[in-house]
């Protein structure tokens, strides 16, 4: 990609839960069009080999740690990046969790501490990223999940996290969009990820039978997705979910 066809070029982004999987993907692309990206994982450690990775495709990447559940150190966090960074225009929030159970069996703080890092996670990036968000006009993308729009058994902790990243999502983007700002949410299905590569043989081939396409996404294709809702041909959408799952929930 030449220099003229990298359409963020300067540009801030923010991408949480980029250490691995669906995040780092999207970390990766959004450098490789040109973005400045702060690479944000638990701890600092485990963003560097991306913040590396993005900094071999383009200049200023670089890693932070921090718990998205905690206000107040997210709120010190973007701060920070937006004065070091020099700005903030593309916000990304994918750090999330599992703690599958059955409803009966779900432990109370099984429960909470997957809706503070998914949902509360999310907001808390949204509110501290936004008055700067409203200066650049930026973009924000939130990463739900499929589950969040056909909800899962064992997983009512998570379907409702994510169902609560996308209301949030449109609230957010009626809020926003008088001052420029678009917020819409990804829904992705089955992705090749590290949890997905613990499935058993037989499962993955229930699965598989499961999904119209017939094969399970990669992370990359929900980075091309990213890529296209905060670059120039994404600037007219808000508030939407663009469900990316094979057909699964057909």
């Amino acid at each position: 990609m030449t220099e003229s066809q990298r359409p963020l070029e300067g540009q801030v982004a923010i991408v949480t839960g980029a250490s691995r999987g669906i995040g780092r993907a999207i970390a990766e692309t959004l450098a490789a069009n040109g973005a400045r990206v702060a690479c944000i994982a638990s701890r600092v450690e485990n963003a560097e080999a991306a913040a590396s990775a993005c900094a071999a495709l383009t200049d200023g990447a670089r890693p932070f740690g921090v718990d998205v559940a905690d206000t107040a150190a997210v709120k010190e966090l973007v701060a920070e990046i937006v004065k070091d960074m020099g700005g903030l225009n593309l916000l990304v929030n994918n750090a999330g969790i599992t703690k599958d159970q059955i409803l009966m069996r779900m432990q109370e703080d099984d429960f909470d501490r997957v809706i503070d890092v998914n949902l509360k996670g999310t907001w808390n990036f949204v509110q501290a990223a936004t008055r700067t968000l409203m200066k650049s006009s930026g973009r924000i993308v939130n990463i739900s999940s499929v589950v969040g729009v056909t909800g899962n058994a064992g997983q009512v902790n998570y379907a409702a996290s994510k169902a609560g990243v996308i209301g949030l999502t449109k609230s957010v983007a009626k809020e926003l969009a008088g001052r420029g700002v678009t917020c819409n949410a990804i829904a992705p299905g089955f992705i090749e990820t590290d949890m997905t590569a613990a499935i058993e043989d037989k499962a993955r081939e229930e699965l598989m039978a499961a999904i119209p396409l017939k094969r399970i996404g990669a992370a990359t294709e929900i980075a091309a997705a990213v890529e296209f809702l905060v670059g120039p041909a994404g600037g007219y959408i808000t508030g939407q979910t663009l469900v990316i799952d094979g057909g699964l929930s057909l």
